[in-house]
């Protein structure tokens, strides 16, 4: 009789480098005190004694501290990597050696192996998962229809992964309730705006050691991503431009001081172009045409699909790595157009994510959010839920304490005046 393989209780680069990773987590948490308290009354409550909680994020030195304040509170958890180029090796090796939390991720890891790790969440039977662009519900939804009844709902922090929840909310195969966490004022505020703004420009620097001072930048997309990405490349000095198709946004860009056109226009003055929308091949096949020699594009959305590299690569005549993290193609005109970060997310791929003060939090909201469907198990109804008020009011609340930054409260005739609809001019 041959024995059944028994499948590993994790798939990293190298459990040698947990030290590493020590370090930097602890460092991380200094700048974490919300999700700190959280995960001191998760210990003291245990609100996940059994429940299993698959996790799909960036295994990053914040992540680290998100997975291990779910198991103070009881979870069986496990994580896997959310992108293929976000894993911090070292992390995930800390994760697994120092606080006994399976991982499945690799820096750089292939699409087969992403996609088995999506597969190994979800054999975890997962009562809850936390999802970062929605491939692990999509793949429950698509081939694992019977370990619905397992679920009690999933958490969802980014952009891409809403957009996508709702698409299923409208074909009706949502049948579970979803936590949106991207939408939390504590979150998108401060973690879309100042966390990608700040995290963006870092991973471009690091991977091409430019100067961005003079330099024209042109960012697609003006929500709150797009905010701070070109926020702080115009506080670096580059002269921005935003592309836009909703009408709204584009007038708030161009009152931000902004010049606003068409990508088509765009195109032809850029040194740097940074996608920010969540939406599909918004660099295509007839913008590389008109773009200046070694323009740069780059790309901070979800996914890899926002510049259409697959057109640029079938053009190019040559491809060459000219540093890490930075490929030049060249085109047949003789024209060069440079990639960073093999167009995943530039601040994760070339740098280290989100600075851990603006993390702390998004992972509070994630962990408060998975306690709410805990607490409020069969009684969501299928759909979309915003995070309550009164939790983003505390994280923020705790966020300020933290701070050292006292606010205003009503007075009690303050109260009565805003609840009165009696006392006018």
């Amino acid at each position: 009789m041959v024995a059944t393989p028994i499948k590993p209780k994790y798939e990293i680069k190298d459990i040698n480098l947990a030290p590493k990773g020590k370090q930097r987590i602890d460092w991380a948490g200094r700048e974490m005190p919300v999700l700190r308290q959280i995960q001191e009354r998760f210990a003291k409550e245990k609100p996940f004694a059994g429940i299993r909680i698959a996790a799909c994020c960036h295994v990053t030195t914040e992540t680290a501290h998100l997975a291990i304040a779910l198991k103070a509170g009881g979870a069986d958890a496990v994580l896997i990597a959310s992108n293929p180029l976000s894993t911090q090796d070292d992390v995930a090796a800390c994760l697994v050696a120092d606080y006994g939390i399976p991982v499945y991720a690799i820096k750089g890891e292939d699409n087969a192996t992403y996609s088995r790790h999506v597969q190994t969440a979800l054999d975890h039977k997962p009562n809850i998962i936390i999802d970062d662009g929605s491939d692990v519900v999509a793949t429950l939804i698509k081939e694992r229809q019977h370990q619905i009844s397992d679920l009690i709902g999933t958490t969802e922090e980014t952009t891409t992964g809403i957009v996508r929840l709702l698409a299923m909310l409208k074909d009706g195969v949502l049948t579970f309730p979803a936590m949106n966490v991207n939408d939390a004022d504590t979150k998108h505020f401060f973690d879309n705006r100042y966390g990608t703004g700040q995290s963006t420009l870092d991973g471009i620097i690091r991977a091409t050691n430019v100067l961005l001072a003079g330099k024209v930048a042109v960012v697609a997309g003006y929500g709150w991503c797009g905010k701070g990405v070109a926020m702080r490349a115009r506080g670096l000095g580059s002269n921005v431009i935003v592309t836009e198709i909703d009408p709204v946004r584009a007038i708030e860009a161009a009152m931000d001081g902004f010049r606003v056109m068409p990508m088509a226009e765009a195109a032809t003055h850029g040194d740097l172009f940074i996608t920010v929308t969540g939406n599909k091949h918004v660099i295509r096949p007839e913008h590389f045409e008109v773009m200046k020699d070694g323009a740069m594009v780059c790309n901070s959305g979800h996914f890899d699909i926002e510049i259409d590299l697959k057109s640029l690569g079938a053009k190019a005549t040559d491809v060459k790595e000219v540093r890490n993290f930075t490929q030049k193609y060249t085109l047949p005109s003789g024209k060069s157009i440079v990639v960073l970060g093999e167009g995943r997310l530039i601040n994760l791929a070339a740098a280290e994510g989100h600075p851990s003060a603006v993390m702390d939090m998004s992972f509070a909201n994630q962990a408060l959010a998975c306690e709410y469907l805990v607490i409020n198990k069969g009684k969501l109804a299928p759909g979309i839920y915003n995070i309550p008020k009164e939790l983003d009011q505390d994280i923020a609340s705790l966020k300020l304490k933290a701070m050292g930054i006292s606010i205003d409260t009503l007075t009690p005739e303050q109260e009565e005046y805003i609840n009165s609809w009696t006392v006018g001019t």
